[in-house]
């Protein structure tokens, strides 16, 4: 039994709350991107920090070539095998490098730690401010993350 409304394919659309609570319980998502001349989508990790996603790059990598006010897309998911039930929430977003030093340290007590580079390195925070922000469930599926 769904809770909410279905779309063509039978997967149920999830209102904005919702999808908001299920970005917040996953640390892994994928941002894609232009660069280069070619689409790239690369694994970040990243929190929620209310409707906004935000995430660290370091210098000189490709996600540190997006910059501030350019289209990204954002897509979070999680899936059970065992049950073929899961969950995608899907953001289309204008970037926006965090520079105030206030919010560095605010974002910097959000705990988000580095995947692969060294924790001295000093990050670039980069800020997904959502045009548009839509999720969807497989019929099946509890309730969650």
């Amino acid at each position: 039994m769904t809770l909410h409304p279905t779309d063509h394919a039978g997967l149920e659309i999830l209102p904005f709350a919702d999808c908001l609570r299920l970005l917040d319980s996953v640390p892994v998502g994928r941002v894609g991107f232009f660069a280069d001349g070619e689409i790239v989508i690369l694994p970040v990790n990243y929190l929620a920090d209310g409707q906004n996603v935000i995430f660290r790059t370091g210098a000189g990598s490709k996600l540190s070539s997006i910059g501030s006010r350019n289209l990204v897309g954002f897509e979070a998911d999680d899936y059970d095998v065992g049950t073929h039930s899961g969950w995608s929430v899907v953001i289309s977003g204008f970037t926006e490098v965090v520079e105030s030093e206030e919010e560095i340290r605010r974002l910097n007590d959000l705990g988000l730690r580095a995947w692969a580079r060294p924790e001295e390195e000093v990050p670039t925070w980069i800020r997904i401010r959502p045009t548009s922000v839509t999720g969807r469930r497989t019929p099946g599926s509890a309730f969650g993350g």
